[in-house]
């Protein structure tokens, strides 16, 4: 018995009972006949925005490549590379934040990344909302993971601000920079950022460690674990704008738009500076339309200061749905005659409004919300999604007709919302916690300030079935989130997806009505308050397995007929008619657009994903996708199903659907017409079939003309795999990504809908396979393998680019199949501005030339001595010509009272056959080359004077104090040795 999920809690009681007959399988992709099109990929094509210009010492770089990752440990400090916290003294903090650390054994891994989609699957009823990877309190050796990166700043960073900006990394974050600690972050979602200046080595070396411990948990679904979106490093002059510090807010008049500017500006300088704001605002494409200085202001020293502005675009572009217009404000600093920083933002003009009467309005025109709330995660990836994939899961939503998402259940990366921008989509944009604590307000702060200047962020959401929302305490807490919103942006409404009321307790703070799963309770409560607007926050839940039509829960399968029922939920037919019936209802968001990881609902294990989805969690559609398409589209659909191989049911009697948008729709079986329907307005067709091997087709009609045609066969066994790519060039960026989509067909080139072959990608030339799907919520196997079975008859891999521009070849093979491959094109584009990847110079050269760490070194568990001698992460760069030695010693000067983690010029160096002496620093190193070691002696430095007590004094008292000039506070140690043997060991990096 599976154990019952959040949701099935909150959906207890109100599931209809639904009697379905089904079978398993899927149809054909597309018709050889008349065209219908039920494409594996939506036509898109990912064009990332342009990075801003950098000007006036502004730069923001992309800190993806490069990085270093080691599991720790949650419980044991031994395993977690000494994680005990040296905050007696500063700038000495971990040892793996050393630049003679080795990470040699550490993995190499790009950002995102997400170390969670990479663990085994384990059978514990407590990780069913994790999707059964073992993270949690009792996982302590896989639920933390430390990323290291090292980078160099050159010498002209020298004075700039330098700050470090994570778009999210789940869930706690401790920050190190060059050994001093930096601080930590809470929250698995909200974006956080520090300001490494004062701890940066400008013309030098740094390294930058993060331990992400992802014990805890923000939600009751997959959240990933690990550094899974962006990092940036952003330099700016000490005067500077602040980070989101611009707003821009527009009125849109007849012929114009008036728009109000905010501009903070932060002064980290030496004294009070006048900063002058000039704005400059350019259209779409790209052409100057309005521009104004303000007066100088004066900003205090380490203080900040706002400015105001009002400006004017004549004949403004609205941005829609169908029309992306995006203007861009261009921001300058000036001081005197100096611009100081130049900083761009994206902005849109349009007006968005809800009307009790008339739902939602977009520049004043009724548009209803044909929405989904969407979680993050995607198949092969987890947490960690590309943002080219990002922009394929939006185009596959509108491709469906699907105009709005709702961010569930947590801050949207950047990147979604820049995908949403630029293609037409509206967002409902969330935040985690429901709370008026610090930590609670930041992060909704986070978000609006973040978020605001967004056209498609159309209202803030407060949270998600917070049941303390429908109390008094929620009236406390929600009219404080709502008045910050207010504060920070004021142009946008705010509301939350309630639980089980509307409109009660805070609930009445929101400027819309919002309720769950319940469309009768919405109707009853528009004829209470015929003047508050109301939407579906949350609805239809309905589960299903793509391409399967028995329910049979032994194999965690739930069939894809849509069971109609009036509640609010589980019936996409059923929701649908009520909301488009009724032009009071702003539209509402179904539970949810794909499947997702976790929360694995109807059935437990061996589920490992839910079935909420309209959308697999590759992209591959289910049944429902055509119902929707047929009646949140204008373009012409039929859709018929289930497949038509049932091997054994013979004379059995099968309920046969067509979804579609025209007037009628004719069925026939082995060419007998079984007559036609009509289709009514939001519904499906349907009739009931004795099976016999063989043909069905549906015709669909406009008046009495056929208009489309589309059929499922019973196929032939599996004989041949065909590929196919979303796209046929991707950028040589080593970001971007292609999906290729596996289809098992039989000799005739139909689609097997009941097969289940394993397939194999290879990959050649300039490209990456990054993770492998199929849609199955009961697969296993690993994202990240090579394998992948093709679940009723397909799968997919995911193939990212290098930053070599080439071709990129995917060839799949399966035993007993014939094989397939497709090329693709990685074009030379300029990369985006980023921080170049370290490698750790191997000098070449005869003798002793290379690189040396120190073996073990015995120091009779003298921890003082330890100390003093340095015996944490060293590494010795050694260049040798004839019998002379240079190069550098790192870790040499490291102690427990911090500092001195640079790099120490060897000085003196001598090679005399097997001898070697040299120094470093304050120490002196001498010894013997025997081979591939190097066993020297090192002096030991003392910071402090050793004192030498005085001869003994016969006449001395049996009780009294010590003898003149020595020191009892010493002890033992002042039986230091001078020296202490230290081997070296020949090592590549």
């Amino acid at each position: 018995m599976k154990t019952l999920s959040r949701r099935d809690m909150l959906k207890a009681g109100l599931l209809a009972p639904a009697a379905v007959a089904a079978a398993k399988g899927v149809g054909p992709l597309g018709s050889p006949m008349q065209p219908v099109d039920e494409s594996v990929f939506p036509m898109s094509v990912y064009d990332p925005p342009d990075p801003a210009t950098p000007a006036f010492g502004r730069e923001r770089l992309l800190l993806d490549f490069g990085w270093r990752f080691h599991f720790g440990h949650a419980t044991d400090p031994a395993k977690d590379f000494g994680n005990t916290g040296n905050f007696q003294k500063t700038g000495n903090f971990l040892p793996a934040c050393g630049i003679a650390f080795d990470d040699t054994d550490w993995k190499s891994v790009n950002l995102p990344h997400d170390w969670a989609i990479e663990l085994p699957f384990k059978n514990d009823p407590a990780l069913q909302s994790k999707g059964f990877y073992p993270l949690g309190r009792a996982y302590p050796e896989t639920s933390v993971g430390w990323y290291r990166r090292v980078f160099d700043l050159p010498r002209e960073d020298a004075g700039k601000r330098i700050t470090i900006e994570f778009d999210g990394a789940y869930r706690e974050s401790l920050v190190v920079f060059n050994g001093f600690y930096i601080g930590r972050h809470s929250g698995g979602y909200d974006p956080f950022g520090f300001d490494l200046t004062d701890f940066a080595n400008a013309g030098g070396r740094n390294v930058l460690l993060l331990r992400v411990d992802a014990t805890s948990s923000d939600g009751w679904f997959y959240e990933g674990a690990g550094i899974y979106r962006h990092v940036w490093l952003v330099k700016t002059g000490p005067v500077h704008v602040k980070k989101w510090g611009t707003f821009v807010k527009s009125q849109v008049r007849s012929g114009e738009a008036a728009l109000s500017i905010r501009t903070e500006v932060a002064n980290h300088g030496k004294g009070s500076q006048n900063v002058r704001v000039v704005s400059t605002v350019l259209d779409p494409a790209d052409k100057e339309v309005a521009s104004g200085a303000a007066a100088a202001v004066s900003v205090p020293e380490g203080d900040e200061q706002s400015c105001e502005q009002e400006l004017v675009v004549k004949r403004p572009q609205l941005w829609s749905l169908d029309e992306r217009n995006l203007y861009k404000l261009v921001t300058e600093l000036r001081i005197g005659s100096q611009t100081v920083d130049r900083y761009e933002t994206t902005f849109g003009i349009r007006t968005v409004g809800f009307d009790a009467s008339r739902g939602f309005l977009l520049n004043g025109n009724p548009v209803k919300l044909k929405g989904t709330c969407n979680h993050q995660d995607h198949a092969g990836v987890g947490a960690a999604v590309p943002d080219a994939v990002q922009y394929y899961r939006i185009a596959k939503l509108q491709e469906m007709g699907c105009n709005s998402i709702r961010t569930s259940h947590n801050p949207p990366t950047p990147e979604l919302l820049d995908a949403c921008d630029r293609m037409g989509v509206l967002v409902f944009d969330e935040t985690r916690m429901m709370s008026s604590n610090p930590e609670g307000m930041a992060q909704f702060a986070n978000l609006v300030r973040r978020d605001r200047n967004r056209p498609c962020v159309f209202m803030w959401s407060m949270g998600n079935e917070e049941g303390q929302a429908n109390t008094d305490k929620g009236v406390l807490i929600l009219s404080a989130m709502k008045a910050l919103a207010a504060k920070l942006d004021g142009s946008r409404p705010v509301s939350i997806a309630p639980t089980g009321a509307i409109g009660t307790g805070g609930l009445a703070e929101c400027d819309v009505f919002g309720y769950n799963y319940m469309d009768p309770g919405a109707e009853a409560f528009h004829k209470e308050h015929p003047d508050k607007p109301v939407m579906g926050t949350e609805t239809v839940s309905a589960v299903c397995t793509r391409g399967i039509y028995i329910t049979d829960p032994k194999k965690g399968f739930v069939a894809s007929y849509d069971p109609y029922t009036t509640s609010g939920r589980a019936s996409a037919e059923g929701w649908w008619s009520f909301c488009n019936a009724r032009p009071w209802l702003s539209g509402g968001f179904v539970w949810t657009g794909f499947d997702y990881r976790g929360e694995p609902s109807p059935n437990g294990w061996p589920n490992i994903s839910s079935q909420y989805g309209i959308i697999d969690t590759c992209g591959f559609p289910k049944d429902s996708f055509f119902y929707y398409q047929s009646w949140w589209t204008e373009k012409p659909v039929l859709h018929l199903f289930p497949h038509w191989n049932w091997q054994g049911m013979e004379g059995k009697r099968i309920a046969v659907w067509a979804y579609s948008n025209q007037d009628k729709v004719e069925l026939l079986v082995n060419g007998k017409s079984l007559g036609v329907k009509d289709v009514k307005k939001d519904a499906h067709v349907a009739w009931v079939v004795e099976y016999a091997p063989g043909v069905i087709e549906a015709r669909a009609y406009k008046g009495d003309k056929v208009t489309m045609t589309t059929k499922r066969e019973t196929t032939g066994a599996p004989s041949q795999l065909v590929i196919t790519t979303s796209r046929d060039e991707i950028r040589a960026d080593g970001e971007d990504v292609a999906m290729f989509a596996v289809e098992v067909r039989d000799a005739q080139g139909r689609v097997v809908p009941v097969t289940d072959n394993d397939v194999t990608f290879k990959i050649r030339g300039f490209g990456k396979l990054i993770g492998t799907g199929n849609g199955d919520p009961t697969n296993q196997q690993p994202d990240k393998g090579e394998s992948r079975k093709a679940f009723c008859g397909l799968c997919m891999g995911l193939v990212q680019a290098t930053k070599d521009a080439g071709s990129i070849t995917v060839e799949v093979r399966s035993p007993g199949l014939t094989p397939a491959k497709a090329t693709i094109s990685a074009r030379q584009v300029t990369l985006r501005p980023q921080v170049a990847t370290w490698e750790r110079d191997v000098p070449d050269g005869s003798g002793i030339t290379g690189l040396w760490r120190p073996a073990p070194i015995d120091t009779g568990g003298n921890e003082f001595i330890a100390f003093l001698a340095g015996a944490g992460p060293m590494i010795f760069t050694l260049r040798q010509e004839g019998g002379g030695l240079t190069g550098t010693v790192e870790g040499n000067n490291i102690s427990f009272i911090g500092g001195g983690d640079v790099p120490v010029p060897i000085e003196e160096g001598k090679v005399d056959g097997s001898s070697v002496s040299f120094k470093a620093g304050r120490n002196t190193y001498k010894g013997t080359v025997k081979g591939d070691r190097l066993e020297l002696d090192r002096s030991i430095y003392m910071p402090w004077h050793m004192p030498t007590p005085a001869p003994e004094d016969p006449n001395r008292p049996d009780i009294g104090p010590a003898p003149d000039n020595s020191d009892p506070s010493i002890g033992e140690f002042r039986h230091l040795p001078q020296s202490i043997p230290l081997v070296l060991q020949r090592v590549k990096g």
